[in-house]
């Protein structure tokens, strides 16, 4: 019997390519019942572990849950389909994850490549005659992950996040270096350069910056038109290329498409800048969008739920720039408290709807106004997607 933790995208697709032989557990579920695959579904103190052979929990079930703890034989989704998974690139690190996985399919389309992981498609969803599977891969899923090792491992900087799931930063960079002791000779991970003394098989190319990876293989970067954060992406998704195929694509690169959400810049009728960076959820990432206009007055929305993280490195990147914050989200004291101590303007606002009318009072043609929150959005909203669709209509109104 496969035992499924929590009732996610992933235990789901796994649920419906073994129909009538899972039992799925989960904390929404109160009473014994069926999905219409035939597989059961049943509330956590119905698990027994002598009535399963595998436990596969979905990539962010907490660790320290007590179906975890019960359990015998837990692996991740990617231990379980080790032996169906083809030739495969993971992807990994805190911010641009999801941009390089794309780009990555993007560059290696005509191979035949296809992405999943945390991105779009479930590895039970994947096709086992691809012949590359680029995976975008969470310190979650490195955490029950003991087995599996990628063929080329791309990782971007780590930087603080998800710090209350693993318990300190430590144990979540211990989770993102984690596949380098697995990978095979033959293998190559390329990853930032103050991991570059880790133990490992696979042959290192460690990187200072998209510029120093851009010399090491021979990207020439000025053909690239991409800026800052998502140059970075652009030079990694290339590299893998280079490593596969000994060549890269230029113009194909450059035709690829950013998603909405991320660093999407528009413009009202009067002609001012709007920046749509509502994926900006963690310190780092809203530092390199502050980076893109750190010459220009920004007038920056920033807030929500923070998860505690420390808030100091942002604040003083923000310090010597001309910005003035319009704080919303369940951390607004807390921002208002780093932003006294550094001297920087900062109006509570505590609704996305205040912050917008007083950035309409100010906001001109010389300035940007970009929503980089540098928090998740859950305490207000229904989503990052949500939260970027109310500040591109309150901006346009």
């Amino acid at each position: 019997m496969i035992t499924l933790f929590g009732h996610g995208k992933t235990t789901k697709a796994i649920a419906k390519r073994f129909a009538g032989q899972c039992q799925i557990f989960d904390d929404g579920f109160v009473s014994n019942d069926k999905d219409e695959f035939g597989n059961l579904l049943l509330p956590p103190s119905a698990f027994d572990p002598t009535t399963s052979d595998v436990e596969i929990p979905s990539p962010g079930f907490p660790a320290h849950h007590a179906l975890i703890q019960k359990a015998r034989n837990v692996v991740s989704e990617y231990d379980f389909f080790k032996e169906q998974m083809p030739f495969s690139i993971w992807i990994s690190g805190t911010n641009g994850k999801t941009t390089t996985t794309q780009m990555c399919e993007f560059l290696l389309q005509k191979q035949g490549a296809q992405a999943g992981g945390n991105i779009g498609t479930p590895l039970a969803e994947l096709s086992e005659k691809a012949p590359i599977w680029i995976l975008e891969t969470s310190s979650f899923t490195f955490h029950y992950t003991k087995v599996t090792a990628p063929d080329i491992y791309l990782l971007l900087p780590i930087k603080p996040d998800h710090l209350t799931w693993h318990g300190s930063m430590e144990a979540y960079i211990e989770a993102k270096l984690s596949p380098l002791a697995r990978m095979r000779e033959g293998s190559v991970a390329i990853l930032p350069k103050a991991h570059a003394n880790i133990k490992t098989l696979a042959h290192v190319i460690a990187y200072e910056n998209e510029h120093d990876l851009a010399e090491q293989l021979g990207i020439d970067i000025a053909k690239v038109s991409f800026k800052t954060p998502f140059l970075l992406d652009a030079i990694l998704a290339m590299s893998a290329q280079k490593v596969l195929l000994d060549t890269v694509d230029y113009d194909l690169i450059n035709t690829f498409k950013i998603d909405h959400y991320k660093i999407e810049e528009f413009r009202d009728k009067r002609g001012r800048l709007w920046v749509d960076d509502s994926k900006g959820t963690n310190v780092d990432a809203t530092i390199e969008a502050l980076k893109r206009y750190k010459d220009d007055e920004i007038l920056i929305v920033l807030g929500g739920d923070d998860k505690g993280v420390d808030l100091q490195e942002l604040f003083d990147f923000m310090k010597p720039l001309h910005v003035t914050v319009f704080a919303i989200g369940s951390n607004t004291e807390r921002l208002a408290t780093f932003a006294q101590k550094e001297g920087i303007n900062l109006h509570k606002c505590f609704v996305i709807e205040e912050a917008m009318k007083h950035i309409h009072a100010v906001h001109t043609v010389k300035s940007v106004a970009l929503l980089s929150p540098a928090a998740a959005s859950l305490d207000q909203f229904k989503s990052y997607a949500h939260r970027g669709d109310r500040f591109k209509e309150l901006a346009l109104a």
